[in-house]
């Protein structure tokens, strides 16, 4: 039977709005699903909290100079990577927004990585005050361990005095806040170790924008290494902001790094949860 022609585009409007509602179902679920609290509406967080997801991990970067061939944001690109990995291994944790601004050394006259364009530094008191604040609304929002994932070496004691800080204060409640240091750890003293059984040096692994740093930026996000620069022949110095050897870093290498992270924390957050 053939419909009326007045009745044929309110047919296909409804036949629109129904494929509409579908894919719009269809995307809210996607979203629902996500370890980003950010990517959350404040619905679909409360009913993830009350669902057991009450693990909150802040990850913590920071905004500075990592050599000519390595993007000022590398810390605060690979906090967020890898804490959605652990997150997702966790299977009952959320991911808060990365903390970008960090002590970073003082303006006048310039120290540290502030002798370089592009950092960004703030005092110790205002990250300290941030990180407080930053678990206090966690601990709101009903979340009863947060997990501070510290991605640089200069603020790992400042993590810990804010988590014993907040413990003590929050003893006769049901939240805990965890400075995981193996984080920073195995990023740093295992993935060495790592790689030196892979036959290269101490020299090349470095400390900060060597093997080891660039290894794991390439297996995280490639594009904020300059290729060209590895390439270039030429070796970097620490007038360059680089204390190691880029050169023979591959994804590879990274990935070896980013599973020992993972797999690390993941073993760590564990078993201090477990401990309370």
């Amino acid at each position: 039977m053939m419909l009326p022609r007045s009745r044929r585009p309110l047919i296909a409007v409804a036949l629109s709005f129904c494929l509409a509602a579908a894919h719009a179902s269809s995307a809210f679920a996607s979203s629902a699903a996500t370890v980003i609290l950010q990517d959350l509406t404040w619905i679909e967080l409360r009913d993830s909290v009350a669902k057991g997801y009450t693990t909150a991990i802040i990850p913590i970067g920071g905004t500075e100079q990592s050599g000519p061939a390595m993007a000022l944001g590398k810390h605060n690109v690979r906090a967020a990577a890898l804490s959605q990995e652990i997150a997702a291994k966790l299977g009952n944790a959320l991911v808060a927004p990365v903390i970008a601004y960090v002590p970073e050394g003082s303006l006048d006259p310039p120290t540290e990585h502030m002798r370089f364009p592009g950092t960004i530094t703030v005092s110790k008191e205002v990250f300290t005050k941030t990180l407080e604040f930053a678990a206090r609304s966690l601990k709101h929002s009903g979340f009863r361990n947060i997990v501070l994932l510290g991605d640089h070496g200069g603020y790992q004691q400042l993590e810990q005095a804010v988590a014993c800080r907040l413990n003590s204060e929050w003893k006769a409640t049901n939240t805990r806040v965890y400075a995981i240091r193996e984080y920073y750890l195995a990023a740093t003293t295992d993935f060495a170790t790592l790689l030196t059984a892979r036959g290269l040096s101490r020299e090349e692994i470095g400390t900060h924008a060597g093997v080891a740093d660039t290894s794991l930026m390439l297996a995280i996000d490639p594009t904020l290494v300059r290729p060209e620069q590895l390439r270039s022949g030429r070796k970097f110095e620490r007038s360059d902001g680089v204390y190691g050897d880029p050169r023979r870093s591959t994804a590879e290498l990274g990935r070896l790094g980013t599973e020992l992270i993972v797999n690390r924390t993941v073993d760590t957050i564990r078993a201090a949860i477990s401990k309370r």
